[in-house]
């Protein structure tokens, strides 16, 4: 029978990302989900399949991520979805585990209206002729979500991998622990709850993007910003001034070596200057030089206050060097080894 599917492939970062059922390597052992973000609760998920787990029992098969582009609530409800980690990041990160292919399932009506039977056959059987999987304890395929993981049980027994619901304490007090999800990291940033994010995630929130010319109103007041253009669909935390670890990403260097720049952070609307629209600016500590069209990576490790309007700019200035004075009093007795997802 053939195909519904419309596919391409493309090579990146030592990942193959596969759209092109012909360009997969089989068979496979794979993980499926979304895995937005790949945070602590994904990386359960993933670590079964990886070439570390497979190459003492199963080095025939490839180590792959299954997952699906758009996202199939994006598909369902036509809007846009932030997402905590777009596409390159989540390259990135499964390069960073080992995963040796991503396969992205285009998600359009034909996926939709598979049957969990059909997704079985066509997909993980006939596609991917899939030998292990792993899975999350709540995951659902096929129309109207009715597959579920007793259907894979029926094909693939101990050849399947459930990992449960993944939880995490945290804080002094003892509170319920919280679950590992990309929705509570979302609820998270967008609380300025970085310290829980980031726990969540197992590393640094980061934003990646390419330092573009500004109105240049920082440097008029000792305070210089790189401000960066993030992708369209990289979700933003909550408006606010942040502690950071920032890295500066150079392709054309000569040798490529990434040292920590502590430094400030303020996303939002900039109020007191008048700002029309949202922007990411960062101040870096002790630096100098031209970042213009480089890529600058941010690691989120503390927030330290929201976003406020000032009277003037020297009211303004003097609320940055407090700023400034706490992320170093934060940042430099915490200083931690560089944890850099890519």
């Amino acid at each position: 029978m053939t195909t519904i599917f419309c596919f391409y492939y493309v090579k990146m970062l030592s990942v193959r990302v596969i759209f092109d059922p012909t360009q997969i390597s089989r068979p496979t052992a794979i993980a499926l989900g979304n895995f937005d973000g790949v945070h602590v609760g994904h990386r359960h998920v993933i670590a079964p399949i990886l070439p570390i787990s497979l190459r003492d029992r199963h080095p025939n098969l490839t180590s792959t991520v299954v997952s699906f582009s758009p996202h199939p609530q994006e598909f369902f409800s036509q809007k846009s979805r932030s997402l905590l980690a777009p596409f390159d990041e989540k390259v990135a990160l499964l390069k960073s585990l080992g995963v040796e292919q991503l396969v992205l399932l285009p998600f359009d009506a034909a996926l939709a209206k598979l049957t969990a039977a059909e997704f079985i056959q066509k997909i993980l059987i006939d596609s991917l002729q899939v030998e292990l999987i792993s899975v999350g304890f709540d995951f659902h395929f096929g129309r109207q979500r009715q597959g579920n993981i007793t259907d894979l049980q029926n094909i693939w027994g101990d050849r399947l991998t459930v990992i449960p619901e993944q939880k995490m304490s945290f804080g002094d007090i003892e509170p319920p622990p919280v679950r590992i999800s990309s929705s509570n990291i979302r609820s998270a940033l967008a609380q300025g709850e970085i310290d829980l994010a980031n726990s969540l995630l197992g590393r640094p929130y980061n934003l990646v993007g390419r330092v573009v010319q500004g109105k240049q109103l920082g440097r008029t007041i000792g305070f210089p910003t790189a401000n960066l253009e993030l992708p369209m669909q990289k979700c933003l935390p909550r408006d606010g001034v942040y502690a950071v670890q920032a890295i500066i990403n150079n392709p054309d260097a000569a040798t490529q070596t990434q040292s920590q720049i502590l430094g400030v952070m303020n996303i939002g609307l900039r109020p007191t200057v008048d700002g029309d629209r949202r922007s990411v600016e960062v101040h870096l500590f002790d630096w100098q030089g031209d970042l213009y069209d480089q890529e600058l990576s941010v690691n989120l490790i503390r927030f330290i206050r929201p976003e406020k309007k000032f009277d003037s700019l020297d009211a303004l200035k003097a609320q940055i060097q407090s700023d400034c004075q706490t992320a170093r009093n934060y940042l430099a007795p915490n200083q931690q080894k560089l944890v850099t997802p890519f």
